[in-house]
């Protein structure tokens, strides 16, 4: 058994800083939860407290990653927790830190060759008019946030610039992508293979906070209704741009397949959600794994690497 293994309890790093901090609480809750349905021993230790480092050396071995977004899942606690010797669940520096970089990330897959949609770096003085002659539609986002904080969907060169100065006040780097028409998918990716993806489907303009935490009309749909070739395709993808920046351990990959079949990566997430309405647990779900098998299973990937 796992809890047999460990030396110490494990430390359910929560909360934080960031913007996503009260999805973190959740996501950290339900995690100290199931490892204690488990048997481990677990304790939480929210990273906006004082004094938590300084716990952390004194009595704990193994973490548990529950931080959603800046200062937990951008390699800066992984680094932290690379120089104390501490064993910790996900991915580490570079791919954290690539992931949470939506501009960066895009770029490389431009650069392996792997499909994602046009995008452009906005600044204060971007050509609005231009860009939106070549797109039509947009997608405005801050490259560094999550749960599509800070998001909004465009058509208009007037919307475009009002969507970067409400962007920028979450992230100095601002990005808009091509609006790709048609279905999202997501595919949770668990020890580097891929779980069965689900297809989002939402009556907001796009899967937006709202859709993914609030509302209770938000549909996940799993099987997801593709083709065998074309879920297979789907898979692969997933677990080539899981493994193209690096990523280790668990995590999840967000598409968008348009109106030709044609599918283009979003982004990676290394610490996606862990709630009542997250993606992971319902894939896992899908294959017969319990939300507490789920999270003793990432736990354990990160005891043995």
């Amino acid at each position: 058994m796992l809890a047999e293994r460990l030396n110490s309890p494990v430390a359910v790093l929560l909360g934080g800083t960031s913007a996503e901090r009260d999805i973190s609480l959740q996501s950290g809750n339900a995690v100290l939860q199931a490892l204690q349905n488990k048997g481990i021993a677990a304790v939480a230790l929210d990273t906006a407290e004082a004094g938590w480092v300084q716990e952390l050396i004194e009595h704990y071995q193994h973490v548990f990653i529950a931080l959603h977004g800046i200062n937990g899942e951008d390699g800066t606690v992984q680094g932290l927790l690379e120089m104390l010797g501490i064993s910790y669940t996900g991915s580490g520096v570079m791919a954290s830190a690539l992931a949470m970089d939506k501009m960066r990330c895009k770029q490389l897959w431009d650069g392996v060759g792997l499909p994602t949609a046009e995008f452009a770096h906005l600044q204060a003085d971007s050509d609005w008019q231009g860009l939106m002659a070549q797109w039509g539609e947009a997608m405005v986002k801050p490259a560094h946030e999550g749960s599509s904080l800070g998001m909004a969907k465009v058509n208009s060169a007037e919307q475009l610039e009002q969507a970067y100065h409400y962007a920028s006040q979450y992230d100095a780097v601002v990005i808009a992508e091509r609006w790709i028409k048609g279905a999202e998918f997501t595919v949770a990716v668990l020890a580097g293979v891929a779980l069965p993806p689900i297809r989002l489907e939402t009556a907001n303009s796009f899967y937006d906070y709202e859709a993914k935490y609030i509302s209770n009309d938000t549909k996940y749909i799993c099987p997801c209704g593709l083709a065998a070739e074309q879920e297979q395709l789907l898979k692969q993808l997933a677990e080539q741009a899981f493994v193209s920046i690096g990523c280790t351990g668990w995590g999840r990959v967000d598409f968008m397949q348009d109106e030709q079949g044609n599918f283009y990566l979003l982004e990676v997430n290394t610490v996606p959600g862990m709630t009542s309405h997250s993606l992971v647990p319902m894939a896992a779900k899908a294959v017969g794994m319990s939300f507490d098998d789920l999270v003793e299973a990432i736990l354990a990937l990160s005891v043995e690497s």
